[in-house]
Parts: structure tokens; C-alpha cells; sequence
């Protein structure tokens, strides 16, 4: 089994598209940066769309496309209509994993809300309902990977057997408690054919329900680059969890033995809803074929950290998108979508 890295050649990647009726604050904000994901998604592959509701989710993006001026490509989007509870495609949505020898299976495994903090009845079958709605290639093998928890945004993978991962989430309660770590990561070698979990001990960013998801705070970009995190500010609250977070990561080696090359991005400066503090990361960024779409919080440190993530994707080109919307819902970029390596989605 492999776990493929996420600069891999995809086919596409999914969205679960916002209705009245899922949990965000100021919804035309939020379907405004869904359309511009989207148009940002279809320059570069393809997209599929989990909704509620195909019309409305196509008018969404009609009326608002056009109010922006921007022409989307329908030919690279396809629609699958499903109950759901909320739109983190990331949690929810499948897991691709390759055999060896050649064989694509596409693991869902149970998501239960982070861990029983928010209703997810409907979003643990949409993976399920899209498979049998035909979304995915006739030779994907849909495996049931019932009753282990696990979410997308909660582990990453240099498609050589390396994954990073934290451990204040996989060992946390309400999801997989009755496995001591030991065993996680047994299961997790087994599933995914891993050489070897690097396991983040330290890191968090405030405002993240999902009990510190790796990909808010550390990332592969390459086998041996990491792009993670970095408070400088010893007033923040940050500093010092972030701090320790950094300490870990230039303890690892790769497999051959060397340090990672560690590329910081910088804290954005405070952004409140209310009083609560949002969880601004741009570390919660979406590697796609020819790109790499980087969540904007409408800062000057979005230039700093799309330079340094141009310097670790130098084929790549790194577009802003202005995610600022998406915090109010306590996410970003990466967790509202979810890719599918070549070979996964239908033609």
C-alpha cells in the first residue's frame, strides 16, 4: 500500500458546497470564496461537487461568477447530489490509496465530528453516496474502514512512507481511545504501508476545533521539505507551542538521514470574530496539478508566505485566495477540500 503525496498528478479535487442550513456565518462571504476555489480548482483540473441541491448549488455559482466576471470551465465540473451536514470535504471525504500492484483503493473511514463535537449523521455517508453515484473510476475499490476515526487534515504524507501527524488529535478522545498510540500507529503503518509516522507532540493555532490537525500547522511540500508555523512574537499566545513545534521539526530526518529543509510561515496578525480568535494558518494550503492555491488572510504576510512557498514549489505557480471567510466556520483552504490522484474520477 501507498499513500500518495499531495503534489502527485491528481484527476480532481472535491467540494461540499454550503447551504442555508450548514453551520457558517455570513453565508454570501462564504459561497463568494467557494466560487472562487472553484475557479481557481478548474484552472488547473478537474472538480466534483457534493450538494444538497444541484440547481441551487449551480445557480450559486452562475450568479456569483458573473457578478465577479470570472468565466468557470462546467466542462471540469461535475455534480453529485447528497444529504450532509457541513462542507469540510477534507474530513469527510475519501482517502486514495494505492496497491502494489497498481490498484486504487479509496478508503472512508468513519468521521464522527472531531471527535463528537458537531452533528456528522449525514457527512459520514457522503464519500459512500458519491461512490455509488458513480463520481469515482469503475477499478477504485471502495473500502470500508469501519470503526477506525480518521480525517484527512489530521495526517499528511510524502508518498515515500513518511506521514507527519499530531498526536494531541489521533490519541485524543471520542475517536479511537480504546487504541493506545502504539497501536495507532500500527494500524496506520498496515493501512497505508508507512515506513514511519512522524509524530508532532507540539502546535496549536487558536480557534481550531479539530483538536491541532497537521495540516494547520506543518506540511510536506517535498521528501525532504517541511513548511510549518513560526510565531516570533514571545507576547503571542502562540509562541510557545509553536516554538516546541519547531524545535521537533529540526529533530527529524528523512529516511536517508538528513534534516528536513524547514520553510516558516508567518503568523498572520490576530483576526476576531466577535472576541474568539479565528484560526488563521497558511499552512492550510491546496497542492493541485500545476499549482499550489494558498489561503489569503488579507495581510501583508500573505506575500511573505506565497514568496516562501514559491521558493518550495518553483514549478508551481502559487496563487492567493482570499480565505478569510472560511475561519468563521474555524477552518481554511486545505479542509473544505479534498484531491483524487490520476485515475480516480470518472472520465
Amino acid at each position: 500500500m501507498r499513500l500518495p503525496a499531495e503534489w502527485e498528478m491528481q484527476d480532481g479535487v472535491q467540494l461540499t458546497w454550503p447551504h442555508c442550513d450548514t453551520e457558517w456565518f455570513e453565508l454570501d462571504k462564504v459561497l463568494d470564496c467557494y466560487v472562487d476555489i472553484a475557479y481557481q480548482i478548474t484552472r488547473f483540473e478537474k472538480l466534483i461537487i457534493a450538494t444538497r441541491d444541484i440547481d441551487e448549488c449551480r445557480g450559486d455559482l452562475e450568479r456569483i461568477s458573473a457578478a465577479k466576471g470570472i468565466e468557470l470551465d462546467y466542462d471540469r465540473i461535475s455534480f453529485f447530489q447528497t444529504p450532509l451536514n457541513d462542507t469540510w470535504a477534507r474530513d469527510h471525504g475519501g482517502i486514495s490509496v494505492y496497491g502494489d500492484e497498481g490498484q486504487k483503493y479509496l478508503y472512508d473511514f468513519v468521521f464522527n465530528g472531531w471527535g463528537l463535537k458537531f452533528a456528522s449523521n449525514l457527512d459520514n455517508q457522503i464519500t459512500r453516496n458519491l461512490f455509488n453515484q458513480g463520481a469515482f473510476a469503475p477499478d477504485v475499490i471502495g473500502v470500508d474502514m469501519r470503526p477506525y476515526v480518521l480525517e484527512g487534515g489530521s495526517i499528511d504524507s510524502d508518498g515515500a512512507g513518511t506521514m507527519l501527524t499530531t498526536t494531541e488529535c489521533l490519541c485524543s478522545l471520542n475517536r479511537n481511545e480504546y487504541l493506545s498510540k502504539e497501536e495507532i500507529e500500527q494500524e496506520l503503518c498496515g493501512a497505508f504501508g508507512l515506513e514511519r509516522i512522524l509524530w508532532l507532540d507540539y502546535g496549536t493555532i487558536i480557534g481550531d476545533d479539530t483538536d491541532s490537525h497537521v495540516d494547520i500547522l506543518a506540511r510536506f511540500c517535498s521528501k525532504d521539505t517541511i513548511a510549518y508555523m513560526q510565531c516570533t512574537d514571545p507576547e503571542d499566545p502562540h509562541y510557545d507551542t509553536l516554538a516546541a513545534m519547531e524545535k521537533q521539526l529540526r529533530g527529524f530526518k528523512t529516511l536517508e538521514g538528513k534534516p528536513y529543509k524547514l520553510i516558516p510561515l508567518p503568523l498572520p496578525e490576530p483576526i476576531y470574530l466577535d472576541d474568539y480568535r479565528l484560526p488563521a494558518s497558511y499552512a492550510n494550503f491546496l497542492i493541485v496539478n500545476g499549482g499550489v492555491l494558498l489561503p489569503g488572510a488579507g495581510q501583508e504576510t500573505d506575500e511573505v508566505a506565497r514568496k516562501r512557498l514559491q521558493e518550495a514549489f518553483p514549478d508551481r505557480e502559487v496563487v492567493l485566495v482570499d480565505a478569510k471567510a472560511l475561519l468563521s466556520g474555524h477552518g481554511s483552504l486545505h479542509c473544505v477540500t479534498m484531491q483524487f490522484p490520476q485515475g480516480y474520477l470518472r472520465n
